[in-house]
């Protein structure tokens, strides 16, 4: 196929830009040249409408509701496959044979053992410390150990750190947990898969399987989800060419945010607020759809996604799973029975319906979650732990780029122009 380009008119002056195809999605115009030939930049408040890069790890169609990892449908991978399977196939864009698995799988479980002074660190937090704050400090302590290492342009070096990310986050995840909760670090179990082994760091114990299951699920879902906000923030700062385990921090900085990582924080909020009130699920619901009021439907609709959120098909019926089994008894479970009416009042009502406002994955992700005893602000740690394999992909990826170099983006400057300086005493 001819490269396609297109024109651009100015002054009277042309310009011809090169059009960047993509497999799928739409193609991108290629401005690289534009400052240079013409002295203008573009302008793309929240990069809405810009490509930052080149990747070939995940696809997402917001319009149509898919969400892939290097091709496959996610509703596969979680039908058939699980977190750590789907991690080789992120890192390294071809799922694997048992043998690599096996391999693979080995290597992770050989990764676990942290540094001793990774919990004295801990140790040094209060107890009301948030876990994100603890978890960044955990890295920043990592990278110091590791900084001796350092060679990101080193293949073997990259593969190494990936592995020992994807492997460690979670064991930091699991000390700032114990610590918190006034209990002593749980070592890893190089008997237990990952994510049963995560929840024994966490709790002490072997897990319910279904437990292990729903953990799993949540994992291979939350582990990728192209350019969001960690994810670019990931590449930028790794294209420094700093340590990866620095990068992974500034990507758990980014997560933190509630609008980011926080989003299932807000739904159980939400619903604390409704189950503490005297407002029935149906009257709130009345509620958001006023524009003057100040209530909001957390965990329906989503940036990208104007069509039902494809994780938060897979993780419904996980949801209900655990209602059923762990509901009885289960000292949250009033909260989760105004979560179950909540979604049935928002997807009969057609104000909703029209708007496409379906549950997104924060909203079973949250329900999950506090069902299995997780306390609330350890949510987005949990979230950071499963995407930790989706930003060392992306890593691994910038790395290997022919094309790789220091992010800089530009800006429209709106400030004054010259001014000169003028003497303290003479100013009014």
């Amino acid at each position: 196929m001819p490269e396609r380009k297109i024109k651009l008119t100015n002054g009277g002056k042309e310009v011809e830009l090169s059009i960047a195809e993509s497999t799928e999605g739409p193609a991108a115009v290629n401005i690289s040249n534009l400052y240079k030939k013409r002295g203008y930049f573009s302008l793309d408040p929240g990069f809405v409408s810009t490509a930052s890069c080149r990747s070939q790890i995940t696809y997402i169609d917001g319009d149509l509701g898919l969400l892939r990892y290097r091709g496959y449908p996610i509703e596969q991978l979680a039908e058939s496959g699980n977190h750590i399977e789907t991690a080789y196939l992120l890192l390294n864009g071809e799922l694997p044979t048992q043998n690599q698995l096996d391999t693979f799988a080995q290597e992770i479980r050989s990764e676990t053992k942290i540094p001793s002074g990774s919990w004295e660190l801990m140790q040094a937090f209060e107890k009301e410390a948030h876990p994100m704050a603890m978890l960044m400090a955990g890295l920043a302590h990592l990278a110091s150990i590791y900084h001796s290492e350092l060679d990101v342009f080193d293949e073997a070096y990259r593969q190494r750190m990936a592995r020992r990310l994807i492997a460690q986050v979670p064991v930091l995840a699991a000390l700032g947990y114990r610590y918190r909760t006034g209990q002593d670090p749980v070592d890893p179990d190089p008997e237990l898969d990952f994510t049963s082994n995560f929840l024994h760091m966490m709790f002490g114990a072997e897990p319910d399987p279904l437990f292990s299951h729903a953990t799993d699920i949540l994992f291979l879902l939350h582990a990728d989800h192209e350019q969001n906000a960690s994810t670019s923030t990931v590449r930028l700062s790794g294209s420094s060419e700093t340590s990866p385990v620095a990068a992974v921090a500034a990507g758990v900085a980014t997560l933190w945010g509630p609008s980011h990582g926080g989003a299932n924080e807000a739904v159980i909020q939400m619903l604390e607020e409704i189950h503490a009130s005297d407002v029935s699920v149906e009257e709130y619901v009345e509620q958001t759809k006023n524009k003057e009021s100040h209530t909001r439907l957390m965990g329906f609709g989503h940036r990208v996604y104007k069509n039902y959120d494809p994780r938060a098909k897979l993780i419904q019926k996980i949801c209900y799973d655990l209602l059923e089994k762990h509901g009885e008894g289960n000292p949250n479970c009033p909260l989760l029975e105004t979560a179950m009416a909540l979604e049935q009042a928002a997807l009969n009502d057609e104000y909703f319906v029209v708007r496409k406002l379906y549950p997104n994955v924060d909203f079973y992700s949250g329900i999950i979650l506090r069902t299995m005893g997780i306390p609330l602000d350890m949510f987005t740690v949990i979230f950071a732990a499963a995407r930790t394999s989706g930003w060392v992909a992306h890593w691994l990826e910038m790395m290997a780029d022919k094309q790789f170099r220091i992010g800089r983006p530009r800006q429209l400057y709106t400030g004054h122009t010259q001014r000169d300086y003028v003497a303290l005493d003479q100013r009014d």
